[in-house]
């Protein structure tokens, strides 16, 4: 059964890579943001979309067109330079964004929901940065909170081995965080094959306050584009209060 499962998952994957190739032009450009006019708050806080490694905003269509569906209004994407040598210059980047974001909407808060490497970015905004008084929740998609191993050789690239076990971000974000007011969701797959090994993707740290999501049955790039995640995000960020416990797990594909 689970060489069906796999078998199933790696041809999701060559699938959803085929049609993000096809897509990925069109968010190589920032996207266009209103003017400073500031409104008046109303509904639900912004959310923000964070991309992962060697990536761009592209890879969030579907799911901003299922946030947009079911009534979010303020959605907006972020890409940060491919040329960025360390994570801690996209956080700041982040973190002028965020304030953009509240100052033209009115909102003192944002979600935010970060894939991979955009997820450990986020975190490191709001653990080291003061970012959790700005950001309510932070989703991550299959990202490497204890490290990955994957592809010894793509070491060469200073924004992954900064995603290595034992990093000297990864050991920043280990530091006690006391009193961090941001709600972390952290959606991590059994058939994700970035993330090694695929438990690196739960967050555990004893001063957050933390859910670990487990999906069944797809891999590391489906995580954004998927219906079944895309529905258990906006329930997410829906909800106004922290799931019982620290640690639970559900299954969602």
């Amino acid at each position: 059964m689970r060489l069906i499962a796999l078998f199933k998952a790696t041809a999701l994957e060559l699938a959803v890579l085929a049609c993000h190739l096809v897509l990925y032009p069109t968010g190589v450009a920032q996207e266009r943001r209103p003017g400073p006019a500031v409104r008046r708050a109303t509904g639900r806080p912004p959310v923000v979309l964070l991309h992962g490694f060697v990536d761009n905003r592209s890879v969030f269509v579907l799911l901003r067109r299922s946030l947009a569906r079911h009534g979010r209004e303020h959605v907006e994407s972020l890409n940060y330079s491919p040329l960025t040598c360390d994570l801690r210059v996209a956080a700041e980047l982040l973190g002028r964004h965020v304030e953009d974001i509240c100052a033209r909407t009115g909102h003192h808060e944002v979600d935010v929901v970060g894939h991979s490497l955009g997820g450990l970015i986020a975190r490191y905004y709001v653990q080291r940065l003061g970012g959790d008084r700005r950001v309510r929740i932070l989703v991550t998609l299959g990202t490497p909170h204890a490290g990955t191993t994957v592809a010894p050789l793509a070491g060469a690239h200073p924004l992954v081995r900064q995603m290595r076990p034992g990093s000297a971000v990864l050991r920043e974000l280990s530091e006690p965080a006391p009193r961090c007011r941001t709600r972390f969701v952290s959606f991590w797959s059994d058939l994700d094959r970035i993330m090694v090994p695929v438990e690196t993707a739960c967050l555990g740290h004893p001063d957050l306050i933390v859910q670990n999501i487990r999906v069944a049955g797809i891999g590391h790039l489906a995580l954004p584009v998927h219906p079944a995640v895309a529905a258990e995000v906006r329930q997410v960020l829906e909800s106004d209060e922290p799931a019982a416990g620290t640690a639970d797990s559900v299954s969602v594909a």
